[in-house]
């Protein structure tokens, strides 16, 4: 296969220029001006007026795959994440069962290849029971470890309250982790006191009062502490406080820290004063908090003081969002509105494109040590979304492609729309058309990480 796209701007590396891009097969071949036509059997695209970018990559997403294949699929879900300029992404452990060997962890890349319309990769989860196990996985071919979605032990808790553990797993491991930070006694505590006033009808606002910044900060401030003794390679999920961005102030070049971190796009698009009106549809863990919150992680992800951005993509059926504070399940789908979301911020003033970039893909890759991706350059893969920044629409529940149907940005209007999405050179989203004749690709990293 053979493609040319003529006149596409491309945001790549910190610049904006006006550029023809050469595909052949799977890789870029050559970018520059006014390259000519190769032969009669390459395809031709013009993107005059079209934004070229690298395509996203989502460290964190529940695609519910196996197990729980009534909300999603890595079919349903890759389709929606391409259809929203995501081409690759890497998968939480949560599913049924939790995949905690790594027998179950083969088992759903071998699921992946043959569903999945981008390129993926699995964490190994961790538990109080698996960490010989965990620590078995490799490094090239298996993203890293997490407890994200899972709990330590029949206690409900989550690895980041259990310093003892921990010290163990960081003291052993030579891989990346990423964990959820919350602490478990302040959240049970401030759930007791919320519960004795309101009963199970706790108002949503007081999610984040319960889920609150003292609860996301002591507990990121505990790993890190451990993970400092040991040099090991933590990262941290879905930075929701103002607060806790001072934990990840450096100095260093990003592929010189040891610790890393992310905000998440509901956290920054959404704020505490939209509970009263979507209510337990934006109900996350952790929880949706201040404009005060909100403004503190997009000051810290331009300052790069927070290295990127995912979604935390966490489908349920609407139902399963139904019902009191205790019943209606925290998350939601997001994978087909982040870049059109991000774009909005861009033109509202928060992020430029090239930031968008940098926290979407460029970071995503020097994070995890991807190869060949995450960049607009020769011998890359070919993995890039078109973007038109003024094609102005209202997002609508027919319009979703996840499986559970609805979206916390339904009837939400937007600026930019996604043209077209290239996976590996293959045209896998074309405006509203999606082409499942290839799969993606198993990620690989660097050895060393």
């Amino acid at each position: 296969m053979k493609l040319l796209i003529k006149d596409a701007t491309i945001v790549n590396e910190g610049n904006i220029y006006v550029s023809d891009v050469y595909i052949v097969n799977d890789r870029i071949e050559k970018i520059s001006n006014n390259i000519n036509l190769p032969d009669i059997n390459c395809k031709v695209f013009n993107a005059e007026g079209l934004y070229l970018l690298p395509g996203l990559i989502d460290d964190q997403v529940h695609f519910r795959d196996p197990g729980l294949t009534h909300k999603a699929t890595i079919q349903s879900e890759s389709i929606a994440a391409v259809a929203g300029g995501v081409t690759s992404f890497m998968d939480m452990p949560n599913t049924v069962p939790n995949t905690t060997t790594l027998k179950l962890l083969e088992e759903k890349y071998h699921s992946a290849k043959k569903q999945s319309l981008a390129n993926y990769s699995f964490f190994m989860g961790i538990t109080k029971n698996n960490l010989e196990e965990a620590l078995r996985i490799d490094n090239e071919t298996v993203c890293g470890l997490t407890d994200d979605g899972l709990y330590f032990n029949l206690d409900d808790g989550i690895l980041a309250n259990y310093p003892d553990y921990l010290e163990q797993l960081f003291s052993r491991t030579n891989t990346l982790v990423a964990l959820h930070c919350e602490d478990d006694n302040i959240v049970n505590n401030n759930t007791k006191l919320y519960k004795d006033k309101f009963g199970d009808d706790i108002p949503l606002y007081y999610h984040s009062l319960i889920r609150n910044e003292k609860a996301c900060f002591e507990a990121t401030k505990q790993v890190i502490e451990i993970v400092e003794k040991y040099n090991a390679r933590f990262h941290a999920y879905h930075i929701s406080t103002e607060i806790e961005t001072e934990l990840f102030k450096s100095n260093k070049l990003l592929r010189d820290k040891r610790i890393t971190s992310e905000a998440c796009i509901h956290h920054l698009w959404f704020t505490d004063k939209d509970y009263d009106r979507l209510g337990n549809l934006i109900k996350w863990n952790p929880s949706i908090k201040s404009e005060n919150n909100k403004l503190g992680l997009i000051k810290a992800l331009n300052n790069n003081v927070i290295d990127i951005i995912a979604t935390d993509h966490a489908p349920h059926l609407l139902s399963e969002k139904q019902g009191n504070y205790f019943q209606s399940k925290s998350g939601g789908p997001l994978v087909q509105h982040a870049l059109v979301t991000l774009l909005e911020l861009y033109h509202q003033g928060y992020f430029t494109l090239e930031k968008i970039v940098e926290k979407t893909s460029h970071h995503v890759a020097e994070i995890y040590r991807l190869i060949d991706r995450g960049y607009i350059r020769e011998g890359y893969y070919a993995d890039f979304v078109l973007v038109d920044l003024n094609d102005k629409w209202k997002s609508s529940p027919e319009a979703n492609l996840y499986k559970c149907g609805w979206s916390p940005f339904d009837n939400v209007f937007f600026t930019s729309k996604v043209i077209q999405t290239y996976v590996n050179g293959h045209l896998a989203y074309d405006r509203g058309t999606v082409n499942t004749v290839k799969m993606g690709k198993r990620l690989l990293f660097e050895k060393e990480r």
